[in-house]
Order: C-alpha cells, then sequence, then structure tokens
C-alpha cells in the first residue's frame, strides 16, 4: 500500500476528533477550577487560615505529583477489549467528577482539624484521579492513528479543547458561585462543581464509546528500570522537564493570585471573570496560530517569546493603574505568552523520547510523557499554590477584610512581580534545549534508518 493510501486510511473519523477534543474539554472544565481558584475558596470561602491552606496545597501536591510515573506504568501494562488507555475515561469518569465535588463543597459539621483532614483528603483523591484521566488523554495519541500528520491533527483538537473548558470553567465559576449560593459562596461553589462534574461524566462516556485504539498489539510493555534507562542521559528531556516545571509554578501563580488583585488592589472581584474569560479566547487563539508562529520562532524561540511576553505584560499590568483598558491590553500580552509556554512542552516531549531512543535503544514514552506532562503540571500547581500563602502570610494578609498598604504589597508581589521571576528562570533551560532542537532532523532520519533495518 502506497504511503498516500496508508495515511488516507489512518485518517481519524470527525467522531474521533470531537471524543478526543472532549477528553482535555472535561478535565479542563474541572481541573481549572482548581487551577484558578483553590487557593481562594480555601482562604475565603472553606474558612482555612493562610498559612495552613499554603502547607496543604504543598504537602498534598508533591505527595499527588509521584502518581504520574505510577500511572503511566498503569496505562501502559493494561490490556482490555477496549484497548489501554480508552477504558479510564469510562472508568476513571464518575470519580474524577465525584472527587472534584468533595473538594469544593463544606461540609457544615466539621470543626477547624476536621476541615484540615477533610481538605487534605478530598484534594489529593482528586489529583491523584486527574492525573489518570490526563495520563490517558496524553498515551491514547499514538494509538489512534500511525500517521504523523493526523496525530498533530487531533493533538490541535485536543488543545482547542482544552481551551474552551479552561475558557468555561475561568469565565463562568464565579458568576455560577453568586447565582447558585447568592451570599453562600459554600453553596455555590459546591453546586457549580457538581454541575460541571455532571457534564464531564457524560462527555466522558460519550468520547469512550467514540474512540479506538487501532494499533495496541505493536506496543510491547516496557519494564519500570528500561524507562529509567530512557531518561539517563536525555538532556533534551531533563531540560524541557525542568522548564515545564516551572512553566506550571508561572501559571499556578498568575491564576490562582488573579482573584486577589482584582478584588483588593483594583476593587473589582468581577474583573476576574473578565480577564480569565479574555485569557482563555486569547489562548485558543494563540493555539490556532501555534503552527504558524513555530514556523518562524522555532519551537525553542516560541518557549522564550512566551517568557518574553508574561514578563512584558505582568510589568506593564503595574504600570497601568487603575486603567482597565491598559490592564486587559497588558493582560492579553502575557495571555499569548502563557498560551506559548503551556502548549508547546506537549508536542516537544515527543522529541526528547525520540532522543532517549536515539540514545538508549528505549522508547518509553507513557513513562517519559506522565513525568514530563501530570507531574509537572500538579507538582508545578503545588508550588504556584504554595508561594504565594507565604508571601501573604509575611506581609500580613487578612481574608476577607480591608488591606493594609504592607498586604496590598504583598499581592502585587505575588500577581506582578512573582511571574516575572519565575518566567527568567524557566528561560534558562530552555537555553540550552536550543541545541537539542537543531538536531532533531538528524535524530529522525537514524531512527527510520535503524528501524528499516
Amino acid at each position: 500500500m502506497s504511503n498516500e493510501n496508508n495515511a488516507a486510511v489512518q485518517k481519524t473519523s470527525l467522531a474521533c476528533r470531537s471524543s478526543f477534543f472532549l477528553t482535555d474539554f472535561c478535565g479542563n472544565l474541572l481541573f481549572c477550577i482548581i487551577g484558578s481558584y483553590i487557593l481562594y475558596f480555601y482562604t475565603d470561602v472553606f474558612g482555612l487560615p493562610v498559612t495552613v491552606t499554603g502547607m496543604l496545597l504543598l504537602f498534598t501536591r508533591f505527595l499527588d505529583a509521584i502518581d504520574a510515573p505510577i500511572w503511566g506504568s498503569i496505562v501502559d501494562h493494561t490490556h482490555s477489549k477496549y484497548g489501554r488507555s480508552r477504558p479510564y475515561f469510562l472508568w476513571l469518569a464518575i470519580p474524577f467528577a465525584f472527587s472534584m465535588w468533595l473538594t469544593f463543597t463544606t461540609p457544615s459539621f466539621l470543626g477547624e482539624t476536621g476541615k484540615i483532614v477533610y481538605a487534605v483528603f478530598t484534594y489529593l483523591i482528586a489529583g491523584i484521579v486527574y492525573s489518570g484521566v490526563q495520563t490517558a488523554i496524553t498515551s491514547i495519541l499514538p494509538n489512534l492513528t500511525k500517521n504523523h500528520e493526523e496525530r498533530m491533527v487531533l493533538n490541535s483538537f485536543r488543545m482547542v479543547g482544552g481551551s474552551v473548558g479552561a475558557f468555561i470553567s475561568m469565565t463562568f465559576t464565579l458568576p455560577l458561585v453568586k447565582f447558585f449560593g447568592g451570599d453562600d459562596p459554600q453553596r455555590g461553589f459546591s453546586l457549580t462543581v457538581g454541575m460541571f462534574g455532571i457534564i464531564a461524566v457524560i462527555l466522558l462516556v460519550f468520547a469512550f464509546r467514540h474512540l479506538r485504539e487501532q494499533n495496541v498489539e505493536t506496543n510491547k510493555a516496557i519494564p519500570v528500570k528500561d524507562s529509567l534507562k530512557a531518561v539517563s542521559g536525555n538532556w533534551p528531556w531533563i531540560l524541557l522537564v525542568t522548564a515545564n516545571l516551572l512553566v506550571w509554578i508561572d501559571i499556578s501563580v498568575r491564576q490562582g493570585t488573579l482573584i486577589y488583585y482584582c478584588k483588593y488592589v483594583l476593587g473589582d472581584e468581577d474583573l476576574t471573570s473578565v480577564l480569565n474569560g479574555v485569557m482563555m479566547i486569547v489562548c485558543l487563539i494563540t493555539f490556532a496560530g501555534m503552527a504558524f508562529i513555530v514556523k518562524f520562532t522555532g519551537k525553542t524561540g516560541a518557549m522564550l517569546l512566551g517568557f518574553v511576553l508574561i514578563i512584558a505584560g505582568h510589568a506593564g499590568i503595574y504600570a497601568s493603574g487603575s486603567s482597565n483598558a491598559l490592564i486587559i491590553a497588558c493582560w492579553i500580552a502575557a495571555a499569548v505568552g502563557q498560551a506559548l509556554i503551556c502548549a508547546m512542552p506537549f508536542g516537544m516531549l515527543a522529541d526528547t523520547v525520540d532522543y532517549g531512543e536515539y540514545k538508549t535503544g528505549i522508547r518509553a514514552a507513557g513513562f517519559l510523557t506522565a513525568i514530563g506532562s501530570a507531574l509537572c503540571i500538579k507538582a508545578g500547581s503545588g508550588l504556584g499554590a504554595f508561594l504565594p500563602t507565604l508571601v501573604l502570610d509575611h506581609y500580613g494578609y487578612v481574608a476577607n477584610a480591608q488591606q493594609s498598604a504592607d498586604g496590598l504589597y504583598g499581592i502585587t508581589m505575588n500577581f506582578v512581580w512573582l511571574p516575572c521571576i519565575i518566567s527568567v528562570i524557566a528561560a534558562v533551560p530552555m537555553l540550552f534545549y536550543k541545541k537539542y532542537e537543531a538536531q532533531e532532523n538528524t535524530i529522525v532520519a537514524a531512527l527510520q534508518k535503524r528501524n528499516a533495518a
């Protein structure tokens, strides 16, 4: 069969593309509520002290981050009539939605100690289940088609789906909390997340029904010890994972402290939803034009451009004072930057898998991508939620009260300058990554020759 005919056979259906769109849509519809509002929820709604909240988020995120390689190994060793990755959309749909609902539900009978235990347990379980969903989304792609161009199409559907889910979550959560809860934000958060959870269950089951893994039989299970060998000497993977960890710290800080800046510094809490909505629209447009941008900047250049735009955007917001028009303009620039640094590592991880195979002969795709994506997202989110609590506590932040000058300075430090500092640090490993990007064509050609032998 010719390459042309083979490509035609491997072209995926609209139902398959739409289902892959829905997987990340559901993941972000629920998980982005954690990224954007969990810090605010715990301090201003659930009623935990800011120092306790910081330690809780750090402890649970790092404890829960170690499940990423475990999930990767579980999926790689799954054998069912549905495939390896696909069944997890069915098996984890209800646990994912239910654990997220519990996380944002406040039982009235709990005391202070009970609240802490409840928060640790629910937040930890929600994160573990999310890792399973996220691992399945990433690992199923190679099994949907062997056509590399079609994989890029499917990945675009995934990124757009994730953006739409994040847009709905970040834009409408607070208005829905007020709509359902009125003066009771605890009730509002519980009902809002519950509604999102029901939607996610229905759509994940739909995705399960319409996705098909086509080449599971050709994938051999890789022992963990061999997977670790693929890490040894894989410097582009090490550099990219380091940068991606910092990326998710950066993103978590930006999204988690936005509501504080709007509420206390700008005096307009409702501006949070507006800026979140603007950001997700901008991210969606940026994702759609990603290939065009990379054509001119290269992959490393796109990442570095993203960091520059975040720094310029946040510094510009500080200089904008109380002008909403200027703040939105600078926020748009930073949103383009966030879209670039968020999306690029997902595609670049595949290149580091090639490098690992080139150096060691081991293609540990599931293991390497699970650590490079799920672990970085969760550990980075934990650190990104923890660091601002240190700053808030140091400068005397008091929840639901008029802030002192020091308190306002701490909020500004968190939202404006901390993302700038992290962006500078994250850019350093990408400067070293550039030389490995230049070797990609040579590595791909060598692997093709080796596999054809």
